[in-house]
């Protein structure tokens, strides 16, 4: 069979290495440089090529599920309901379904991305084998926002319910050790020992980790049905009237925030190369869990507006533990609760933190950030080096910096990259029909075209801070990729015949490595 002459291709690894290749030339011109692709072929036979060796092929479609919804589950219920009532209402999960919805848009697209190109990378290499260099950088840039933001946000809310279950019997402790200077303290002791711990975890094995992750999720589903079941016997179906005291904006905006509380279900994405049969696992581990934390999020939300009137819920933190603790009038049922959501929200930290090491090692193999990033350890399997250079930041950004912040910022990271996704879709399929894709967007071209028109909306909802704060992470990342990246590229180190005869050369078989025993 004739090959195309713009299928993509791999060679070696060190092909694309500038030290290794003595013919490559100067770097093109800037804008050829933006527009330059890497093949997805080339991805695959890089996957597990990194300095200090490859990561290890451990995970079934049931780890890749629970990293997902570890990820994911509990952000947005356990830690800002209380800010996000206020702006809608009753209609709080009717937020929740709008946000789960426009995730979904982009959970199908990711789906038949992952299983396209299963590496490590996630929405930074479907972009980079799609739209080039210029965009990849971009949105690795953006996820770099969102998972570390992410994690540090969702640190500090596990901090703030370590505070509510000692508030429960009368130990109080000092807002210096407790919060953030924002918040009247100095640091926020809590948030910066879970990302410690978490970083611990990831550095000693990924495998480790993730049965740690599913333990955890197991607590996580239990305690939040816990809180329902609770919840509904003090259900008060006058609660809901009127339904959108806020009107349709309310909801919106409530939506736009709320939308942090999906973020996560991407990780398993990031997990490509650690996955036994990422082309089969990973769309079924990115859908289940879409489906198990959309449910669960709006079965909570209406039991708790059930439980309590909405205005109840303006400037109330750890909003649960506390409606539990009125219901019950029981402090130790309070301390239950309050142990779960911290157990609950580590694991957010534990897999959100996992996700962000992955992206930077791809980052790190293409040349665009240093090559500490992409070192991993012979001994554990895991980029160890990476691991704890990004703990320490985003441990230090979790003890100085206040929640609300941290969310939004969040969000507008994590809607960006989303939509880059459902455009990597539309590409791929418009000018690349001929790959073999294990999953497909139903309802192609609908779906990721709403999927980036719903992104697009709920970035216009966000506040004017929240664009500058994301415009000046922009601006750094610019400076950083021409101060760093743009000297650095590997693609584009390679001579104009050399990457002409990458991408005309015939794929080959993805190399699968298999698990240690």
């Amino acid at each position: 069979m004739t090959v195309p002459v713009t299928t993509e291709t791999t060679t070696e690894s060190t092909t694309t290495d500038p030290a290794a290749n003595p013919s490559r030339g100067q770097l093109p011109g800037l804008g050829a440089q933006l527009l330059r692709r890497k093949p997805i072929s080339q991805m695959a036979s890089e996957a597990g090529s990194g300095e200090g060796g490859g990561l290890v092929r451990s995970f079934g479609v049931l780890h890749l599920t629970m990293i997902s919804v570890g990820a994911t589950l509990g952000t947005g219920i356990l830690v800002i309901l209380g800010e996000s009532v206020p702006l809608a209402g009753p209609a709080i999960w009717i937020s929740f379904v709008i946000a789960g919805l426009a995730a979904l848009l982009s959970a199908v697209s990711y789906a038949e991305m992952a299983a396209l190109v299963p590496v490590a990378g996630s929405s930074y290499s479907y972009s980079y084998a799609t739209m080039g260099e210029g965009t990849a950088w971009i949105c690795g840039w953006c996820l770099v926002l969102e998972y570390a933001v992410s994690v540090a946000a969702v640190a500090v809310g596990a901090g703030q319910y370590v505070n509510e279950a000692l508030a429960a019997f009368g130990q109080v402790p000092p807002d210096a050790m407790s919060q953030p200077p924002g918040d009247g303290g100095v640091v926020n002791i809590p948030a910066v020992a879970i990302v410690v711990l978490a970083m611990v975890l990831l550095v000693r094995g990924a495998r480790e980790s993730a049965w740690i992750n599913t333990s955890i999720v197991i607590i996580k589903v239990g305690i939040l049905l816990f809180f329902c079941a609770v919840a509904f016997t003090a259900f008060n179906a006058g609660n809901f009237e009127p339904l959108m005291p806020m009107g349709a904006a309310g909801v919106s905006a409530a939506a736009s925030r709320v939308f942090f509380s999906y973020i996560g279900f991407d990780a398993a994405s990031t997990a490509g190369e650690e996955a036994r049969n990422p082309k089969r696992d990973l769309p079924r581990a990115i859908l289940l869990s879409m489906v198990i934390v959309t449910s669960i999020y709006v079965l909570v939300a209406v039991a708790a507006i059930g439980a309590r009137p909405w205005g109840w819920f303006d400037g109330t933190e750890a909003a649960l533990v506390q409606i539990l603790e009125e219901l019950t009038g029981q402090p130790w049922i309070a301390l239950v609760f309050s142990a779960g959501a911290v157990l609950a929200i580590a694991s957010i930290v534990l897999t959100v933190l996992y996700g962000q090491t992955r992206i930077l090692l791809s980052m790190s193999r293409d040349g665009l950030v240093p090559k500490v990033f992409g070192h991993v350890s012979p001994r554990t399997g895991t980029p160890a080096a990476g691991t704890l250079i990004v703990g320490t930041a985003v441990a230090l950004t979790a003890g100085l910096v206040p929640l609300g912040a941290l969310a939004d910022a969040t969000s507008i990271g994590t809607l960006f990259a989303f939509a880059l996704v459902n455009i990597a879709v539309i590409y791929l399929r418009r000018n690349r029909p001929d790959l073999k894709r294990s999953f497909r967007v139903p309802l192609y071209p609908i779906t990721p075209v709403l999927g980036t028109l719903m992104c697009s909306y709920l970035m216009a909802n966000l506040g004017a801070d929240t664009w500058a704060v994301f415009g000046a992470w922009m601006l750094v990342g610019i400076a950083i990729y021409f101060g760093y990246g743009r000297r650095n590229s590997k693609v584009a180190a390679l001579s104009e015949p050399d990457y002409r005869e990458l991408t005309t050369m015939a794929p080959r078989q993805e190399p699968v490595k298999a698990e240690q025993p």
